[in-house]
């Protein structure tokens, strides 16, 4: 083509632009039904992106609260253990630049729980200088003079509408905000001598932070004489380890924005469908007026730019809204789970390009094909014929054909998927499949019920329901898509909750749970000996430790108890409880093995970690070299749904054999009566009395005394926090596809006008006509939601037994709700009434010729 003939393409492509867009003047709802879906799409997709980017940054550039990252962390080696500060006080002695770090968690007034840090403010301040700012904004000699001053980010404050004071360990603390720059993120910050004091553990450490060049503090560390072989020391990893940790979380909801994403596309396509359908006589005309064919393509084109580009915009504003409504969820999630800190977050261009150039590329793919064919038809060619019903059930059929090989190639690739990056591509073939089979199912099952009525109203009803399920298609699709994911997401959700009860009820078996701290468990032995004579006791020893196997070596938690507390509360998964009556035991041979010191247990997400079984062995390491590994066979894999990291249960002879520390990290004691046994005269103490006993008389704090009930309370309440970002997801996908049907429902039936009115001259009541409408609209509706169980149970089974075991190493027994269903489809059927009643009622206000004449406008 010439560069003449090119640019009189462009100018006929400019005035037939502002002829289409004069059209959505008059018919502003073709272009809104657009713009909703890609303002949906953008909102999800970016809002989601955007969460888990500014998570991920965080981990990256998160430092200390009030300064800046530390080169170096000097840690117990016991779990749950301190450290005596005079270790820190011989670390500034000696010129290391240290700063001493306590965190905790406290019960405000309200019972609500919060997570603590203190610190020394002077040392965190002069870890560096650019941020001088915050030292202008805190009231330092308050602070220093033990004030009681509790410190929160601006974001934070913002977000929790916090009060003036808040009342946490009995005392009433002024609540202070600090500039996010000042690296405090989600937690509550406290000058140290107050956090001490308020957590009731004076004189002890979390842990120490060192600022400076790691191997130069090494040497220095091993120079000054310090006692290292009792601590652990580990580097600033920027990250690295909390990203690998929690790759998994932030690839799942990745997936969910995704699949809020295709959703909201499916709207916008069926808007742009809907338009095309509407526009076809007017295009017609142009072409009959001398538009050149490409003129008109490229005219389309750049009014598909357009409306992406709007509602991309708009998308992005809203996703960022999204973003800061959805961050605190995440950051209590990661925080409970993981012991992340996430700092606020700050928005990119780049997401706006991405989101744009994505949903650019996926409207193109999805329209380009219906502006070819609709150029390229002849210009003598009936208005009606391209959208004849056998066209669209020939495509119907194709898509149905193409949907069975999908789930043919699902099932195929099923053995092989190993991974659960594997398992959510295997996910996405499920998730092509499932909205590609509905239209012919569809066509199917109403088929089968037209056989059902004698002729009349009702077997016209029917007849025109199956005409309809063209142009409702891919709004059926949408919602299709967000119901299985619904449903899938619910059958999780309830299945975890049973099966994390069931364990809880193997795992606790005590009633009263202590962590007394370093060095005083003989304190407490002494006080149960005195005050409850006759308890049971359980011990509980645990370090950090590496494991070696298949070639990997990882960070474990050792663990160790009596021989009574492992062959009660281990809950083993392999090898299986024998089925036969009078058959072997084999699970108490496995336990007694692991009891006398002859093989190892390990946890199930270990296992899955490193591919390890029963009858394998494993070497277990006190450092990351693994130069002098203790090396013992595998007898028993159990279940494990409390801990991120792998563990290993060894027998004492064993922890003995490895020397680690004597002294137990927490004692269990059992045996303490109910109200009616004490009344009886049977029982020793009740658990609170002992409780309070505990706090009162040996300084404990309350983090370190759990009942077995607020043990259970504490692990439900993670659980309902794990699962409440990808809830809230799930539910604004479901919503996504509600607005998707009232959309199309809508568009539908205000271009039915003329049909329906015709039923109306022909002597059908206003009343009678609303029925048949609602009873075709909710028919369609109730069909997708009954496909939409079948299809939301495989997805499920896929999500539990594939995904979320291979990436969290949780096995779940999967379990129905019937309830939650039930909830989705009366929501579903409701926006569907909402849909129908709405336009009918604009059409209730114009005459029936006005009606009649839209047959031939």
């Amino acid at each position: 083509m010439s560069d003449t003939g090119a640019l009189t393409t462009i100018k006929l492509a400019w005035q037939a632009l502002k002829v289409t867009l004069a059209h959505y003047r008059k018919a502003p709802l073709q272009a809104g039904a657009i713009l909703l879906g890609v303002v949906l799409a953008v909102t999800l997709l970016i809002g989601v992106k955007a969460t888990n980017d500014n998570a991920i940054n965080s981990y990256r550039e998160a430092g200390e609260a009030l300064g800046q990252q530390a080169s170096l962390f000097i840690t117990p080696k016991a779990r749950g253990a301190s450290l005596d500060e005079a270790l820190y006080f011989q670390l500034r002695q000696s010129g290391i630049q240290a700063l001493p770090v306590i965190s905790g968690v406290l019960d405000d007034a309200q019972g609500r729980q919060w997570q603590v840090e203190g610190s020394d403010i002077i040392a965190a301040l002069g870890t560096f200088e650019q941020r001088g700012n915050g030292r202008n904004h805190l009231p330092l000699n308050r602070l220093l003079a033990g004030e009681p001053i509790i410190v929160m980010s601006d974001s934070l404050h913002q977000g929790l509408k916090a009060p003036p004071t808040l009342s946490l360990g009995g005392r009433t603390l002024e609540v202070l905000a600090l500039a996010d720059s000042q690296q405090l993120g989600n937690r509550l910050y406290l000058d140290i001598s107050l956090a001490q004091q308020l957590l009731k553990r004076e004189g002890t450490l979390s842990y120490i932070a060192l600022f400076g060049e790691p191997q130069r503090l090494k040497e220095r560390l091993k120079q000054n004489g310090l006692p290292l072989d009792k601590l652990n020391i580990s580097e600033q990893d920027k990250g690295a380890a909390l990203t690998a940790l929690t790759r998994s979380f932030h690839l799942n909801l990745n997936a969910m924005g995704m699949l809020a994403f295709v959703v909201g596309l499916f709207i916008a396509y069926n808007g742009v469908r809907y338009s095309l359908m509407k526009r076809r006589r007017l295009l017609l005309l142009l072409l009959k007026q001398g538009l050149g064919r490409r003129a008109l393509m490229l005219a389309l084109l750049l009014e598909l730019l357009l409306l992406v580009f709007i509602g991309s915009a708009s998308g992005f504003i809203l996703a960022l809204q999204l973003s800061q409504w959805l961050q605190p969820m995440v950051a209590l999630t990661l925080e409970q789970l993981y012991g992340a800190t996430l700092l606020p977050g700050n928005w990119r261009w780049q997401w706006l390009a991405e989101g744009a150039g994505l949903t650019l590329i996926a409207a193109l793919l999805a329209c380009v094909p219906l502006y070819l064919e609709l150029c390229h038809q002849s210009l003598a060619q009936n208005i009606q014929s391209h959208w004849h019903a056998h066209r669209h059930r020939s495509m119907h059929k194709r898509l149905f054909l193409i949907g069975v090989a999908l789930l043919a190639l699902t099932a195929l690739l099923y053995p092989l998927s190993q991974t659960h990056q594997h398992s959510l591509g295997l996910m996405g073939l499920l998730t092509l499949a499932i909205p590609l089979l509905l239209p012919q199912l569809l066509q199917s099952l109403l088929g089968l019920l037209a056989r059902l009525f004698p002729s009349g109203l009702s077997k016209y009803a029917i007849a025109d329901t199956r005409e309809l399920v063209a142009p409702l298609a891919l709004a059926m699709m949408a919602l299709l898509l967000a119901l299985c994911a619904n449903i899938a997401m619910n059958t999780l959700v309830g299945s975890f909750d049973k099966t994390l009860r069931s364990w809880l009820d193997t795992r606790l078996h005590a009633e009263l749970y202590i962590r007394p701290g370093a060095g005083n468990m003989a304190n407490l032995e002494h006080f149960l000996e005195q005050q409850a004579p006759g308890l049971a006791h359980f011990y509980q020893w645990q370090a950090p430790f590496y494991a070696k196997g298949s070639g990997n070596t990882l960070e474990i938690n050792l663990i160790s108890r009596d021989a009574d507390s492992i062959a009660r509360t281990t809950a083993l998964k392999t090898p299986a409880q024998a089925q036969v009556q009078g058959a072997p035991n084999q699970q108490q041979q496995a336990l007694q093995t692991v009891i006398q010191g002859q093989a190892l247990a390990i946890s199930e997400p270990l296992a899955l970690t490193l591919g390890l079984a029963p009858g394998d062995k494993l070497s277990l390491c006190p450092d990351k070299d693994c130069k002098t590994p203790l090396t013992l066979p595998i007898s028993a894999i159990y279940y494990d749904y409390g801990n991120p990291k792998g563990e290993v249960l060894l027998a004492q002879s064993l922890w003995q054999e490895l020397k680690l520390p004597t002294e137990a990290v927490s004692l269990a004691v059992s045996g303490i009566a109910t109200s009616a046994e004490r009344a009886k005269g049977a029982g020793l103490t009740s658990i609170a009395a002992l409780e309070r006993a505990l706090i009162q008389e040996l300084g404990l704090s309350p983090i370190q005394v759990y009942s077995q009930q607020k043990i259970r309370d504490e692990a439900i309440r993670v659980f309902n926090k794990t699962f409440s970002i990808t809830l809230v997801l799930n539910t604004l996908t479901l919503l996504v596809a509600a607005v998707g049907l009232f959309s199309a429902v809508l568009m539908l039936t205000q271009s039915r006008q003329a049909s329906l009115a015709m039923l109306r001259s022909l002597g059908l009541t206003r009343g009678r006509l609303l029925s048949m409408l609602l009873l075709q609209m909710l028919l369609v509706v109730l069909l997708t939601c009954l496909l939409a169980l079948p299809m939301g149970a495989i997805l499920g089974y896929l999500l539990i037994h594939k995904v979320t075991l291979q990436a969290f190493g949780w096995t779940i027994a999967m379990q129905w709700d019937w309830l939650a269903y039930g909830r989705v489809v009366l929501l579903s059927l409701l926006c569907c009434i909402l849909a129908v009643i709405v336009p009918l009622y604009w059409q209730s206000r114009r005459s029936l010729v006005s009606s009649l004449q839209q047959e031939v406008l």
